[in-house]
């Protein structure tokens, strides 16, 4: 018969499993949420300031990847001693995700002194963890919220934790934010821009608008970028380098970029056969094994030629899985899709990648071109990148064109294609037809005479 007294032990026994994180021996999040629970009531007469943050570790998926899943609990173990011990008696540290913590500073009264206890912690985090006979190094970001009335919940202090997380993660690796009123204005508009973009996918309201490619010997257009364009009946035009990463993140990338491709395919039966169609990928639709069977889909659905069709990814959304990646790329060429390499020399991918990956097609960043009339260091890059794809076999386009002086240096430099302003700037599907009738007109006219 068990005791009253071996009763009570059983249940704090429980009561402290249910609490604590398996792994690392840390509280839980559910320990998190009742001590700032505690403290807020402690503080409830007198509401005198207190920080909350959390501490998201920087490229622990690939650590974790590269040597393996048990070495990756060894480094969050790690992780844990350092953080338990860098609290003092008032302050606590849990962990309350795969790789996110959570500290509680009862007696960090300013935003100054919470960015500074942040920054001792990202430090202490950045020392070499030992993994067998290897070593790896971390960085971590933090975002931290100051308690200051007895209004704020528990649950309002760690969102705004999560929302200066989420502005240090967007501002590089091992930042630390504290959390501003203007935050919260910036977040509130994220999320009504990516309410209404979710509903203006639905409704098949984001348009395809094309730029033309060019031949810079001759100026004959070969093909055309496919850019997205929304305009909300609220919001007005957003620009895609606002809409674009706001639904890489939140998870409607998908769903838009298949909605584009669709519109762009039906409005490129209608060109000329000789010309191309050439379409971005996001770094995330290169992670799901889907994108391929998305694409051959929609292409099935309107009739366009699979050849006529170039996918465009860039170096960084290649390294972010690259074995994905590339069994992606090989779905697409194998049907005749040519891949080209986005935005080259910017990003983060070896040169080693160019032979890994058989691309048909490299874009030189807009950035070499922009200054290749008075840096000389540009004009090199380019003259390697062209003699590198020469011996590689592979097209080459140079973007942001915008002077016939960045054009002519080019094909003096052996560049075939070019794209930017200077030939066109992106317009809609009916501008598009268009353009084409007028440069049908033209070559007629040229050949007359």
């Amino acid at each position: 018969m068990q005791t009253s007294f071996g009763t009570g032990q059983a249940n704090r026994e429980s009561t402290d499993l249910a609490f604590t994180d398996p792994l690392t021996g840390l509280g839980n999040h559910r320990r998190f949420f009742d001590k700032v629970d505690r403290l807020i009531s402690d503080r409830a007469d007198d509401p005198a300031p207190f920080t909350v943050g959390i501490l998201d570790l920087d490229g622990f998926k690939p650590i974790n990847d590269l040597f393996g899943h048990k070495a990756g609990d060894d480094i969050l173990i790690q992780v844990a001693m350092r953080l338990r011990a860098s609290m003092d008696g008032h302050s606590t540290v849990c962990r309350i995700g795969a790789d996110e913590f959570a500290f509680l500073y009862p007696m960090v009264f300013s935003e100054d002194a919470a960015a500074e206890k942040s920054r001792m912690l990202i430090e202490i985090l950045s020392a070499p963890y030992d993994v067998g006979d290897r070593t790896a190094r971390l960085s971590a970001s933090v975002g931290c919220s100051l308690f200051y009335s007895g209004d704020e919940t528990t649950e309002i202090l760690i969102h705004k934790a999560e929302t200066a997380l989420y502005h240090a993660k967007r501002s590089g690796r091992g930042r630390v934010v504290v959390y501003t009123r203007e935050m919260e204005e910036a977040a509130k508009r994220v999320t009504r821009i990516e309410q209404a973009l979710r509903r203006a996918v639905s409704a098949g309201e984001v348009e395809p608008h094309f730029q033309p490619i060019v031949d810079l010997n001759t100026r004959r257009t070969i093909g055309f970028e496919t850019l997205a364009r929304w305009t909300d009946r609220d919001l007005g035009a957003v620009p895609p380098t606002v809409f674009i990463p706001i639904a890489e993140e939140r998870g409607i990338i998908g769903p838009l970029s298949q909605l584009v491709l669709r519109k762009a395919t039906e409005a490129a039966r209608s060109w000329p056969k000789d010309l191309f169609l050439s379409f971005n990928l996001s770094p995330s639709q290169l992670v799901d094994q889907n994108t391929g069977l998305h694409i051959l889909a929609i292409l099935d659905r309107t009739g366009f030629d699979p050849r006529r069709l170039e996918i465009e990814i860039t170096e960084t959304g290649l390294m972010n899985d690259p074995a994905s990646a590339e069994k992606i790329v090989e779905d697409l060429r194998r049907v005749g899709i040519r891949v080209s390499l986005d935005d080259f020399g910017t990003g983060q991918s070896s040169l080693g990648r160019l032979r890994e990956f058989h691309f048909d097609k490299l874009k030189i960043d807009r950035a070499f071109v922009s200054s290749i009339l008075d840096d000389r260091p540009s004009e090199h890059i380019i003259r390697a990148i062209l003699a590198m794809c020469e011996g590689l076999g592979m097209d080459v386009v140079a973007e942001g064109i915008e002077e016939e002086a960045q054009a002519d240096r080019l094909v003096q430099f052996g560049c075939a294609g070019g794209q930017g302003y200077l030939f066109g700037k992106p317009v809609d599907a009916d501008a598009t037809l268009g353009y084409l009738r007028d440069s049908f007109r033209g070559a007629l006219r040229a050949k007359a005479i």
